[in-house]
């Protein structure tokens, strides 16, 4: 049996990386595409026949925590994923208060997200290993609503960079985008890293968002 699922993603790059992904999973059937809530919603009026909804938190119009609560408020049998960059602590619980049933990043790789659906599918509650930390992290520990602004020094081509990571595109989507090479990408992002004095990707997209850059 067919897996139907529609998409909500405002970036049509980050949207056209997930379809990437999720091709090489043929049970996967992707029957709508929108690049906002209220898209999402007039598409599921005319067929909700759909199991699962993967969801972009920051889209315009309707962000992705109002199309969840919408989603789950007229069509509750209809599951809802949020993928999404880790932009703010609020979010994730706003998406989880809202009927989400889990929450992942953009940057997990096809065969997480198609398991994660599966598991959702099946009754269970999907988090990326990181997001459960932070989600264990901030239960011990309120969020902070005073934010330390700073300019890193990082430049405008920096910035483009962090931009298509927080968009949840790989390295070599990034290459072809920027028309750049994969080894000119690493090397940028090891610039991004020394600057922002952080180890990976999510610490990244995390300080810089913190920071208005992105």
């Amino acid at each position: 049996m067919p897996i139907y699922i529609a998409i909500a993603e405002d970036n049509s790059f980050a949207l056209q990386g997930l379809k990437n992904r999720l091709a090489k999973h043929p049970e996967i059937e992707i029957k709508h595409t929108a690049k906002n809530g209220k898209e999402l919603l007039k598409n599921l009026q005319k067929n909700h026949n759909i199991d699962l909804v993967l969801m972009d938190l920051q889209m315009p119009e309707m962000d992705g925590i109002a199309a969840t609560s919408a989603v789950k408020t007229k069509y509750p049998q209809i599951k809802v994923l949020i993928l999404t960059t880790f932009d703010d602590d609020e979010n994730l619980f706003n998406a989880i208060l809202a009927g989400a049933s889990g929450y992942l990043l953009k940057e997990d790789n096809g065969t997480e997200i198609f398991q994660a659906i599966m598991d959702t599918l099946s009754g269970g509650a999907a988090m990326s290993p990181v997001i459960a930390l932070k989600t264990l992290q901030l239960v011990r520990q309120p969020i902070s609503k005073e934010q330390k602004v700073e300019d890193f020094g990082l430049t405008q081509r920096e910035i483009e960079l962090l931009t298509q990571l927080k968009n949840g595109l790989t390295n070599e989507e990034i290459a072809s985008n920027l028309h750049i090479s994969y080894h000119t990408v690493r090397k940028h992002i090891e610039n991004i890293y020394r600057k922002l004095q952080v180890g990976n990707k999510l610490k990244a997209v995390k300080k810089a968002s913190d920071n208005g850059i992105v």
